[in-house]
């Protein structure tokens, strides 16, 4: 099983991002000012007495009537009862019980999932008067908390955790996960049915038909995979129903909890805003990629047609120039059999472990091929390099002064790196220490 997933549901403005980001120990809605890597993150992973969990926040609503409320309300009650293990659901002790806290409770009551009740913004020990109203929406004990003081969200999380479903958690490390992602109606669950020679997903050339991320368990040549169909992902100025914001939200929780990518891009719209902005996300997540250009059958080709679509993709997509393309097409079904191969391939490298020897004696010779930076006759110095994990590689790096680690510099031991070993497919993530800084992650 993949991590048990906590989806945080309530009405605006009772404190469920706040939550969030005391939960997670950092303010995770951060914008980043790279082309196509910017992501709101709504979801995040979170771990509490040993129990490694991830958390969904539904926030971000802002409704322009009480009817709007209420409607995106159920809307984020039937995310939570899609997609997750446990439901969280917070209301406000200011306000005390609400009409809306009373229907969305009523839904969660009849999903069969756990329920845990927060009341938030409860500042001190005194209960408010009205505290034990909360009682009347029947899900069990309320716990009174405030988000923004950090009072009582250990005990919120002792309830979160005990009610895990038995076995929530435990991975499946011999199995592939695959997520298909991309624009509305490019082929991902198309190709989901191609693969599995069945028509297990259903198929519509109606952008949008998949709302659900599907999960699909199958072999091939003895290797374990799960598919992981989800919703196309499209631009904010197109979502204009609630149902497909959500399913945004699902589609990322699908990128997060796999191990490879497939960005399946159309090839008669070529590279578009949209592709780059969802393979920022995944390449952001230190997912393996593959990008799989589909309906190739539909293409007027000459000898340069896919050399030059190459090319655009390195310059539309030069943040994640790692990733290995295959063309295909579902509907003809020409190359489909490569794009499993590819993706165990990315998975592989994802996990691939450089020895220590090996690497240093690299990183000694790349040195000498081109001299470290150096700022106001202080030179960088790399004393050593180990790789301390995987999924995706990671490596540290001791320097005398990781201020002087330029950019250039860093991208040079990235290539030299991959020169050597290959991790096609696959994001390097480095970290950069100084003498004394402590070596755990």
């Amino acid at each position: 099983m993949s991590k048990p997933l906590v989806a945080v549901v309530g009405r605006p403005n009772v404190g469920k991002s706040t939550f969030f980001n005391k939960v997670v120990g950092r303010r995770v809605s951060i914008v980043e000012d790279t082309p196509g890597v910017t992501r709101d993150r709504i979801y995040a992973e979170a771990e509490w007495s040993g129990k490694h969990f991830a958390l969904i926040d539904t926030g971000g609503i802002e409704p322009d009537s009480k009817d709007i409320i209420l409607s995106q309300m159920r809307e984020q009650a039937q995310l939570a009862m899609d997609t997750c293990d446990v439901i969280l659901f917070m209301t406000d002790g200011k306000d005390g019980v609400t009409a809306s806290d009373r229907e969305v409770a009523s839904m969660l009551m009849k999903t069969g999932k756990e329920v845990v009740l927060a009341v938030n913004k409860v500042d001190t020990s005194r209960l408010p008067d009205d505290f034990y109203d909360f009682y009347e929406l029947g899900l069990g004990e309320p716990i009174p908390v405030s988000a923004a003081n950090m009072l009582n969200l250990g005990d919120l999380l002792d309830r979160i955790i005990e009610s895990f479903p038995e076995g929530a958690g435990d991975e499946d490390e011999d199995t592939i996960k695959i997520a298909m992602i991309g624009k509305p109606n490019v082929g991902k669950s198309s190709l989901v049915n191609r693969l599995l020679g069945e028509n297990r997903v259903i198929v519509s050339p109606i952008a949008g038909t998949t709302r659900d991320s599907i999960d699909t368990p199958f072999e091939k040549d003895g290797e374990k995979y799960l598919l992981i169909d989800t919703a196309g992902i499209r631009r904010k100025s197109k979502v204009d129903e609630d149902i497909e914001r959500f399913s945004v939200i699902r589609a990322v929780a699908a990128i997060e909890r796999c191990d490879v990518c497939l960005l399946m891009i159309d090839a008669r719209d070529g590279i578009t805003e949209q592709d780059k902005k969802i393979a920022g996300m995944a390449h952001e997540a230190g997912k393996g990629i593959v990008v799989v250009v589909n309906k190739w059958d539909l293409i007027d080709k000459d000898t340069n047609t896919m050399s030059e679509f190459k090319k655009e993709m390195a310059r539309e997509l030069s943040f994640m120039s790692y990733a290995p393309s295959v063309f295909i097409s579902v509907l003809t079904g020409q190359r489909v059999d490569n794009v499993v191969e590819m993706a165990k391939y990315v998975a592989e490298n994802r996990a691939m472990r450089v020895p220590t020897g090996q690497l240093n004696s690299l990183i000694s010779d790349a040195m000498m091929m081109k001299q470290p930076p150096s700022d106001k006759g202080k030179r960088l110095k790399i004393y050593y390099v180990t790789q301390v994990g995987v999924k995706p590689p990671l490596f540290s790096f001791k320097v005398n002064s990781r201020d002087l680690m330029h950019f250039s510099y860093s991208r040079y031991m990235e290539n030299k790196i991959r020169e050597a070993f290959g991790f096609e497919g696959t994001s390097l993530k480095f970290v950069f220490r100084e003498k004394g800084d402590k070596e755990d992650e």
